[in-house]
């Protein structure tokens, strides 16, 4: 059987969103068809073996390292002062967000020399910070928000902000840390926030539309698609992941897929999101979000080149509603990276 490992954790703000995916794939996964490994990455950056996502890393006492030897394609399991080694034939990361999605953990798998799911070293460093996948996308065609990016309070003349712009962390996810600004006098606080967790912001206009996103898959020319979703939001922003109870539905949001939408509009969304796809260099899969104006302008708003996913994630349903359930998803996902 094919040796999988399922790396997941991580020691970003979105550790416990990770988790949850993971959870996901162990129940899906084809254990007929794949020797599966799950290690996890603490949020203080542990590795430790366990025998599923659901158990708590603080319970186990194997460490796990990844080999940088392609000469060992596998992992070193320590425990009790005995090593061991386990080969591995293919890679599966369930990470977001920093250390995980943005190109550092890619590297290491680079180095390993063993194929791995989704985007490479490249392609995860402009999806994880929003400026870049603004700059590539915009040179390829796509229409993006007016945008600047900054490093401290005093960079920006308050004054000149074309309001409302949303302030948020340029490297981060999962809405931490954003904020929406409609005057000067909320400006300072939310650059204050979005540092919490980035040393770069983004500023940028407020796109007046609807969020619709959609799922990739695939690698250069041979894309596929999911169907396309549409959020409705009742009030604030779509933040799901930092809700208490995202499993029972969003406080504030409703996601539909398909969207409500005619199928010519639905087409120009897809071919829009694999234009983005294709430019920033992806493989494997990403989830391109973006917005749909009342005059139908499509304009980017980010990529997530590992994206969510968890049992009220975006990216499976929308691979789920065309006709791609999350077995065969994995599948499909392994077989890419081989």
């Amino acid at each position: 059987m094919l040796k999988v490992l399922v790396l997941f954790g991580g020691c970003s703000e979105e550790h416990d969103i990770a988790v949850k995916s993971a959870t996901e794939v162990y129940h899906h996964i084809d254990k007929t068809k794949y020797e599966v490994t799950y290690v996890g990455i603490t949020k203080n950056g542990e590795w430790h073996k366990v025998t599923s996502p659901e158990q708590p890393l603080s319970d186990s006492h194997v460490t796990a390292i990844l080999s940088p030897d392609k000469s060992m394609k596998g992992i070193l399991l320590l425990e009790n002062n005995n090593y061991t080694f386990q080969p591995i034939d293919v890679i599966f990361p369930v990470m977001h967000g920093k250390m995980g999605e943005d190109g550092q953990l890619q590297g290491i798998m680079e180095m390993s020399g063993i194929p791995y799911v989704g985007c490479g070293i490249e392609a995860s460093v402009i999806g994880m910070d929003k400026s870049f996948a603004h700059l590539v996308a915009q040179k390829a065609g796509v229409r993006v928000p007016w945008f600047i990016t900054t490093e401290c309070v005093e960079d920006i003349n308050p004054d000149a902000l074309p309001y409302p712009v949303f302030i948020k962390p340029a490297r981060s996810g999962s809405s931490f840390g954003i904020s929406k600004v409609t005057c000067k006098e909320q400006y300072q606080a939310a650059i204050e926030e979005a540092l919490r967790y980035d040393s770069k912001v983004l500023i940028e206009e407020a796109i007046v539309g609807a969020e619709v996103g959609c799922a990739v898959m695939g690698n250069g020319n041979a894309l596929i698609t999911g169907e396309v979703d549409m959020i409705q939001v009742s009030n604030g922003f779509f933040r799901i992941h930092q809700e208490k109870n995202p499993e029972q539905g969003s406080e504030n949001s409703s996601i539909k897929v398909p969207a409500p939408l005619e199928k010519e509009l639905t087409e120009r969304i897809k071919t829009e999101a694999k234009k983005v796809y294709q430019a920033m260099g992806c493989k494997g899969l990403a989830r391109v979000d973006l917005f749909l104006t009342d005059n139908e302008e499509i304009i980017l708003n980010e990529v997530n080149t590992l994206p969510g996913l968890t049992c009220y994630s975006r990216y499976p349903r929308m691979m789920h509603a065309a006709g791609i359930d999350f077995t065969e998803m994995i599948n499909r996902l392994v077989e890419l990276a081989l």
